[in-house]
């Protein structure tokens, strides 16, 4: 018999738990043809803004030993091209489709938590909090509890789709991050964010992104994601999204013994766009290969 693959992410009901990572899965549509949307739990769209944004100058991507460096700048169509241009595509595809969105103000959160939540086609809402509150002299909202706390109620008293919060792995204690956005509203947690890094060009004496600083990504991260994840689960009550240097099914696995109830899968996808439906495939054949007949009995499995 075939194992259950089936987790619920705060009422939302997914195939399996595989989910694809903001900003490495385009709208969707671009990886149709390279995966089978329908075999993985969900995807979420690239981080959508009020305005499009043209995203930083070039280069703004390199790879590096264990992972790979991001300048993207959150480079999107703004949401009026979204509702106009990918919203139609999200209606083809039998796959919960989660926008990703931010703002740089409380008050631009909650206008697009807002117009997101009239869509019905978006079966939840992810808010990006590692974006600077320009109102507050810069500070990211996502390193502060209270701004963070702030954004989630703004959001939260607009929408009644899943909210969930991805949180900065950029911060001295992740699990006070976690309480106050389960405190504020959110229905679940997806967590980390990449962390800051940058690359030197010897040669040139330069750094290799023009914008000097990006998000760090990939299987160097994992052990760190891995266990925030842990500390976050025995910390609150509302489901976690693993995201960190998952590349298989092991990965994979390891996150939901950490206590994770998805996972989403990101940098794997720029070297096998197909990544997230292998992973889901191979993670049901490793229970039937191991005997476990539900996924869920895996979930905060950890004996630690």
């Amino acid at each position: 018999m075939k194992p259950d693959m089936t987790v619920n992410l705060a009422g939302m009901a997914l195939r399996n738990p595989v989910m694809t990572a903001s900003g490495t899965f385009g709208y969707g549509e671009e990886f149709a043809e390279y995966v089978d949307l329908e075999t993985i739990g969900a995807f979420v769209t690239k981080g959508l803004s009020l305005k499009p944004r043209a995203g930083n100058p070039t280069p703004r991507i390199v790879e590096t030993p264990g992972g790979m460096l991001n300048a993207i700048g959150l480079q999107n169509v703004g949401i009026d091209a979204f509702i106009q241009k990918k919203v139609p595509f999200l209606r083809s595809v039998n796959t919960p489709a989660i926008a990703n969105f931010f703002g740089n103000t409380v008050d631009e959160y909650a206008e697009l938590a807002g117009r997101l939540d009239q869509i019905p086609e978006v079966a939840a809402l992810e808010v990006n909090i590692s974006c600077p509150n320009v109102k507050q002299g810069g500070i990211v909202f996502g390193t502060d509890p209270d701004c963070a706390a702030g954004v989630v109620r703004a959001c939260r008293a607009v929408t009644k789709k899943t909210l969930i919060v991805k949180l900065s792995p950029n911060v001295t204690d992740v699990v006070a991050m976690a309480r106050a956005c389960e405190d504020a509203g959110a229905d679940c947690l997806s967590l980390i964010n990449t962390l800051t890094g940058m690359a030197i060009d010897l040669n040139k004496r330069r750094p290799v992104l023009a914008n000097i600083t990006g998000g760090f990504s990939g299987p160097a991260i994992k052990p760190i994601a891995l266990r925030m994840v842990w500390q976050v689960a025995k910390a609150v009550k509302v489901p976690i999204i693993g995201i960190g240097g998952i590349m298989n099914a092991t990965d994979a696995l390891e996150f939901m013994l950490a206590g994770a109830t998805a996972v989403q899968v990101g940098t794997a996808s720029f070297i096998n766009p197909g990544a997230a439906q292998q992973i889901a495939a191979d993670m049901e054949n490793w229970l039937t290969d191991n005997g476990v007949a539900d996924i869920k009995s895996l979930i905060g499995a950890l004996q630690a």
